[in-house]
């Protein structure tokens, strides 16, 4: 496992977009809890940095899943997490199934123009009353003719605002649980889709999340992503995209959290000198460098096994699943360490504290990682 020149390139590409097009604008965003992705998206995309690893026939790099590392690791380190989860979403939320299982026609027509960054895409699986539990989405797509007609709500939906697609599960038969669904592109231009309300959210506030309401929107059957009737297990295979960027972003911020807390140690001074000096300080510091280099190197380890053609499902699901309460544990210290300044808002250690949160929540809570490692050890159902 080794990182080579075009990685090192490519890193180096993507540190300096974040520090010139996204942490300058970081603070404005996050006040007016909004960014523009049709402004921001076409920049990254000149970067080669939505579709690494497609095919280039769709826009896409013809990289593998160390570049998607690699973009990750460099966008954990922006000083909000809201952008880099919609970059995310575009990157490996809302187009690998697509790419995957999509027709040649709805790739040309979709996941083109969102590889060069000209439309927004946004994965619409949530619901009001079904979150983690995919099984219990109630959104309907009744079939009349050519047609499907969706008739729903979709909750939490990142770029849910402006989004100009939708990658949508939806009920298509009257199979109950796991079976009957499938996945649908939804224009969100279509006549009775409509943005219910933003939501207001405890962190991560430069990204727009929104209540959709679908009204008996008519889109061609042809939409279908893969076979009708297999969205839900398709949706798990795209699940391990969003659960591995999702870990790349996380423990590289956590990285970045505890380099800018031990900078601010070693300048503020307390009872005579360094606060850093204090040996209690190093000793916390250091053993969450240590948690950060072990859950480093096992994303690199499965980002390597997935470029090789591994299946990386639990791989996948163990690094969401730590990352998100390592996150969590080295936002809370951040804070107590900066004293009443991590406590301001006028400091990056709050909002690093509120954006944490959301990585054991979104994607799959942390108590469906730990249901979906038990069934691996036998443990669950049958």
């Amino acid at each position: 496992m080794h990182f080579t020149e075009e990685h090192d390139a490519f890193r180096t590409v993507v540190r300096d977009f974040v520090e010139r097009e996204i942490n300058p604008y970081c603070d404005q965003w996050e006040a007016d809890g909004f960014f523009d992705a049709h402004e921001l998206f076409p920049k990254l995309a000149a970067l080669g940095a939505f579709g690494l690893e497609y095919d280039p026939a769709y826009g896409g790099q013809g990289a593998d899943a160390t570049f998607t590392l690699v973009l990750g690791e460099e966008l954990g380190r922006a000083d909000c997490a809201g952008v880099p989860l919609a970059i995310a979403v575009q990157v490996g939320m809302a187009t690998p199934a697509l790419y995957r299982y999509g027709t040649e026609d709805l790739k040309q027509r979709y996941l083109v123009p969102a590889m060069h960054g000209e439309q927004v895409a946004s994965i619409a699986v949530s619901e009001p009353d079904a979150g983690s539990d995919v099984a219990g989405i109630r959104t309907r797509a009744v079939r009349d003719g050519d047609d499907w007609v969706i008739t729903g709500r979709k909750m939490w939906i990142t770029n849910g605002t402006q989004a100009d697609w939708l990658c949508l599960l939806a009920r298509t038969s009257d199979e109950g649980g796991y079976a009957g669904m499938s996945m649908i592109v939804v224009p969100t231009d279509s006549p009775g889709f409509s943005v219910g309300r933003k939501i207001d959210k405890m962190g991560n506030r430069s990204s727009d999340t929104a209540e959709l309401v679908l009204d008996s929107v008519r889109v061609p059957v042809a939409n279908t992503i893969g076979e009708i009737g297999q969205g839900f297990q398709q949706q798990m295979a795209q699940f391990q995209d969003e659960r591995l960027i999702g870990a790349f972003m996380s423990v590289a911020s956590a990285r970045r959290a505890l380099d800018r807390t031990k900078e601010y140690l070693q300048q503020r001074d307390a009872f005579g000198k360094p606060l850093l000096a204090n040996q209690y300080l190093q000793y916390r510091l250091a053993e969450l460098y240590a948690e950060v280099d072990l859950l480093q190197t096992y994303c690199r380890v499965a980002a390597f096994r997935a470029a090789e053609g591994e299946a990386v499902t639990r791989e996948a699901t163990v690094a969401k699943l730590k990352c998100g309460r390592l996150q969590r544990e080295v936002a809370d210290t951040c804070v107590q360490f900066h004293g009443g300044m991590g406590y301001a808002e006028e400091m990056w250690p709050s909002r690093y504290y509120r954006d944490a949160r959301l990585t054991s929540i979104g994607g799959g809570a942390d108590e469906v990682m730990l249901r979906v490692l038990s069934m691996m050890e036998g443990m669950g159902r049958k």
